[in-house]
């Protein structure tokens, strides 16, 4: 098939976005198929070839069959590159423009993760009435972060509530929508999931950051973190993580592909912390190494996901609108 590969971007995750961009067009060549990179600069102009790409209602993208938009943060996670490739009737790797925007804002999907039970860390609005107050029964730390950014851009650990004004500030220069998390203590475990309806669920692995935090150095630098595959959990902890991995994906909405990030107490306590429908994807991030670790290769994955895609969108080509 021939494949348009979406890459860069408006966000801060631009130079992110690139990495897995390239990766995928590479893996998708290795599966057989023809990628073509398109890249978005940061002015929101698009490229492919280095000539521009005119994009036309009917006319799709430059022939494509498909679209893989390796796209991570605002712009391109969050429902507005879907509603695009919607437009252009072009089937997409990856979740819907709903879904897209519901897990891309961490209050919006931490409050329907809240009215389903599933258990998380206690979170505020910042501005909301009473948050300041809701904070001080937090306890300490707290961690303050853009409601709609990923990749640990603008997030602040706050070890004194004498910080938080500040460090809400902070995020704001990034999100008008500020979130304020409770502290978990435990280990970070991820897992991945692939599907449509029936998804399955990698093996669990989990994050040993070199930092003093997960974030984005840590995340993106040679040597920042370790994972271990699969993670050292109970037979229970491990069922308990792939149960709320896929829960998460349904009340999300989610297709094709999403990461789901936990902490595990040291009591066998499993908390969701939030689910990423495009997280990294190069050959060595770890929604691939997860995968990897269970068998599927990353051309494969790849691969697999173009024809979810096309499912989905074939799906959705027979209701009446």
């Amino acid at each position: 098939m021939r494949v348009a590969v979406l890459a860069g971007g408006r966000s801060s995750e631009r130079e992110v976005s690139l990495r897995s961009g390239e990766a995928v067009a590479t893996g998708l060549e290795e599966a057989g198929h023809e990628a073509m990179r398109v890249t978005i600069a940061a002015d929101g102009s698009w490229s492919a070839g280095g000539g521009p790409v005119q994009l036309e209602p009917g006319a799709g993208l430059l022939g494509a069959d498909a679209a893989f938009p390796a796209l991570h943060g605002p712009f391109g996670e969050d429902g507005s590159i879907q509603g695009l490739l919607e437009w252009l009737d072009l089937p997409y790797v990856g979740s819907d423009v709903l879904a897209s925007a519901i897990c891309m804002d961490k209050l919006t999907l931490k409050r329907l993760f809240a009215e389903a039970g599933v258990p998380q860390v206690d979170f505020v609005a910042a501005g909301e009435r009473g948050w300041r107050e809701r904070c001080e029964g937090m306890g300490l730390p707290l961690w303050v972060k853009p409601s709609r950014l990923g990749s640990s851009v603008g997030i602040s650990r706050v070890d004194d509530l004498a910080e938080l004004e500040s460090a809400v500030d902070r995020a704001r220069r990034h999100d008008p929508r500020v979130i304020v998390e409770a502290h978990a203590q435990g280990r970070e475990v991820e897992c991945s999931l692939l599907g449509n309806e029936d998804v399955e669920v990698s093996l669990p692995g989990e994050v040993l950051a070199h930092g003093d935090w997960y974030d984005y150095e840590t995340k993106y630098s040679a040597g920042g973190m370790d994972l271990v595959v699969p993670a050292p959990l109970g037979e229970g902890e491990t069922a308990r993580v792939r149960e709320l991995a896929t829960q998460a994906f349904t009340l999300g909405g989610c297709a094709g592909l999403a990461r789901c990030d936990f902490f595990v107490t040291g009591d066998g306590t499993v908390l969701v912390n939030e689910i990423n429908t495009m997280p990294g994807f190069t050959e060595t991030s770890v929604y691939a190494r997860l995968w990897e670790a269970s068998g599927i290769d990353y051309p494969s994955l790849c691969d697999r996901l173009v024809r979810l895609a096309l499912e989905r969108h074939a799906r959705s080509r027979s209701y009446e609108f």
